[in-house]
């Protein structure tokens, strides 16, 4: 599954740098995060970190448009790092 920032986002910039991937950019009005390089932090960390430093609560959430197994995280974090 891959990470969605609600309209809740106050453009503070907290989680853009903490990513791994670089899945989070500033989108029209508030940072978006692209699902083909969000992994949840799979293979980075155990949780992710964007909603770790985030100050604002349930602001970054699961996408339910974009829902995948931690298998299928796992497997797209190998791709993005080269590994496969």
């Amino acid at each position: 599954m891959a990470l969605l920032i609600t309209d809740k986002c106050i453009n503070c910039d907290m989680c853009d740098p903490e990513c791994p991937n670089g899945a989070i950019s500033m989108g029209e009005s508030i940072f978006e995060i692209d699902p083909d390089l969000c992994t949840e932090c799979k293979g980075h960390y155990e949780k992710p970190t964007c909603q770790s430093v985030c100050p604002i609560s349930k602001c970054i959430i699961v996408d339910p448009d974009n829902v995948e197994t931690e298998d299928e995280l796992l497997e797209k974090f190998v791709i993005i790092q080269g590994l496969a």
